[in-house]
């Protein structure tokens, strides 16, 4: 798993992974990740972690 944790704003929102920013692009199919009720979420499949600012 991954130990990564992005920052995003209110402006990347909705939130997926991977983004077309990160090398994983295409080595997991994109998932929608609901961030607006804690702030912050895992993706299930890679694990990288997300922190709304």
């Amino acid at each position: 798993m991954n130990n990564k944790i992005i920052n995003v704003d209110q402006k990347n929102l909705p939130l997926f992974c991977p983004t077309q920013k990160e090398n994983l692009f295409s080595s997991h199919p994109r998932v929608f990740l609901d961030i607006t009720k804690t702030g912050v979420v895992s993706c299930p499949y890679c694990g990288t972690t997300y922190k709304l600012k």
